[in-house]
């Protein structure tokens, strides 16, 4: 098989042609090219597209989610950028602080 294009893949695969494009922008869901430049979707393509529309559904979350989970894994200065955030943010008495702050400035 050469692939699919684009608006083959689609309907293959429920996604629209346009959501395809987000997709590869995205990093999600790589299609090789033609020489000419037109997508070409293989199977490999086709079965991450099927398997991304099932990781949404059973874990409800969107596909701007999973292109920052992808751009963690190719980005390891931001994937420790935002592990010390998280681990930095382990520590919540300073919401505590705030929170009295906010309090005690409505009652006034």
């Amino acid at each position: 098989m050469n692939g699919f294009t684009v608006a083959r893949a689609a309907a293959e695969t429920g996604w629209s042609a346009r959501m395809l494009r987000y997709l590869e922008q995205a990093g999600l869901v790589l299609p090789r090219r033609s020489p000419s430049g037109y997508r070409l979707y293989g199977l490999r393509e086709l079965h991450q597209l099927r398997s991304l529309r099932e990781l949404r559904g059973r874990f409800g979350i969107e596909l701007t989610e999973l292109a920052f989970a992808a751009r963690l894994r190719r980005e390891p200065e931001l994937r420790r950028g935002v592990e010390a955030w998280l681990s930095a943010a382990d520590d919540l008495s300073w919401v505590e602080w705030e929170q009295r702050k906010h309090e005690r400035l409505l009652a006034a």
